[in-house]
């Protein structure tokens, strides 16, 4: 699955003490207690606020100037090359015999303990373990559950899409997750639909659909149009389905959380991995695949330990990808994540192209420079929307000490 991951965005901090202070560029423009701006601080460790709730920031987040460039950078690599390289061995897996779409969908999320070492490192034991009314576990439960049997089910939607198409088609139709996103973040999240946001939304829309209807389908070898089509519907649906899935998690945030820290979103990558590694592993008995797992290890193209290697290195760079969307979130934002998420998608039928020897065709070729600018006006709409939350910030910078936030 294209991790992007769990994009959560923190927004309106406010300090917890009179009068606020503002942030910016890592600068305090008075004593603390401040209020941060893109995940950045140079003075002593403030506090954050969410609807009403203070957290302390991990030591990921109290970085200077160059180290938070740095981090930038290191999640950058990490998101590009764990989702590209996912990918790339998820199809080499089906290339070389591999045929079970359970065993696809287990290694997506097998390897959610490694999230443990970020999450003991950086997050738990620096923020508070509770809030004024912390939920009831029966319903942190219950939204971890649902969350994960959606992911499971969103995890074998592109298992399935990634059998029967190949690796350059199976990302750019994923690129349209971004269109998706917007749709959903406006009718679950409320957040705006301007003019630019609906030319991201039909171009990216219009570049899935060209390669829906292209006549010279690209598929692996022995695949069918009718398999090519299924194909496509389930990795458009998988899309689709896991852009819901953010917004859901985003709702969960708000409304049943309502806190937004590192660890907590750490914590729901993790439970809800585990319960859709649960998942998989029910639907790979229940369906009698796990019967041809040792046939299918015997008769791997590349040999057994090519083929156990295969699963381990896919399943690590899943969680890899998930370090890094993380990691975004807290060090830039998650409009970042999602955009560089989205960015790897548009690249990887390059990668595709090198490794696999995947035709380049013209319709694949425009869809990408479609899927291009559908990303080029995403990023430059939320640009604008930065510059208008800057202007805010200096105004409100600027304002008498009378007529700050109260």
């Amino acid at each position: 699955m294209p991790d992007n991951e769990y994009a959560i965005l923190v927004k309106d901090e406010t300090s917890t003490y009179q009068p606020p202070v503002l942030v910016k560029d890592g600068t305090a423009t008075d004593q603390p207690p401040t209020l941060l701006k893109d995940g950045l601080s140079t003075d002593q460790p403030p506090t954050l606020v969410k609807d009403g709730t203070s957290t302390d920031l991990p030591p990921l987040i109290k970085l200077r100037h160059w180290q938070s460039w740095l981090m930038m950078a290191l999640n950058i690599f990490f998101l590009l090359a764990g989702q590209a390289a996912a990918i790339l061995l998820g199809r080499s897996y089906y290339e070389h015999d591999g045929n079970s779409k359970w065993m696809a969908t287990l290694v997506q999320t097998a390897a959610f303990p490694i999230l443990l070492i970020p999450y003991f490192l950086f997050a738990s034991s620096h923020e508070p373990s509770s809030v004024s009314h912390p939920p009831a576990l029966k319903t942190v439960s219950l939204v971890y559950f649902v969350l994960g049997v959606l992911l499971a089910g969103d995890n074998m939607l592109y298992s399935v899409g990634l059998l029967y198409l190949s690796a350059s088609t199976y990302s750019l139709i994923c690129a349209t997750q971004l269109a998706f996103n917007a749709i959903f973040s406006f009718i679950i999240n409320h957040q705006k639909f301007t003019a630019l946001i609906l030319n991201s939304v039909v171009v990216l829309s219009l570049s899935a659909s060209l390669l829906g209807v292209n006549d010279d389908s690209d598929g692996p070898s022995g695949v069918s149009n009718s398999k090519y089509i299924l194909g496509f519907l389930c990795t458009l649906g998988a899309s689709a389905l896991y852009s819901l899935l953010l917004s859901l998690m985003q709702l969960s945030f708000h409304k049943v959380l309502k806190k937004e820290t590192y660890s907590v979103v750490l914590e729901m990558q993790i439970y809800t991995s585990a319960v859709a590694t649960c998942v998989s592993v029910v639907g790979l008995f229940a369906s009698g695949e796990w019967r041809t797992l040792h046939g299918e290890m015997n008769g791997y193209g590349t040999g057994k330990v090519s083929y156990v290697m295969t699963l381990v290195w896919t399943a690590m760079a899943w969680q890899v990808c998930s370090v890094g969307v993380v990691g975004l979130i807290f060090v830039v934002s998650s409009l970042f994540s999602n955009v560089i998420s989205t960015l790897s998608l548009a690249l990887t039928p390059i990668a595709a192209v090198i490794v696999f020897h995947d035709k380049m065709n013209g319709v694949k070729v425009i869809a990408l420079l479609m899927a291009l600018w559908g990303f080029t006006s995403y990023i430059y709409q939320n640009y604008l929307d930065d510059l208008k939350e800057k202007k805010a910030q200096a105004d409100v910078n600027g304002a008498p000490n009378g007529s700050s936030c109260q």
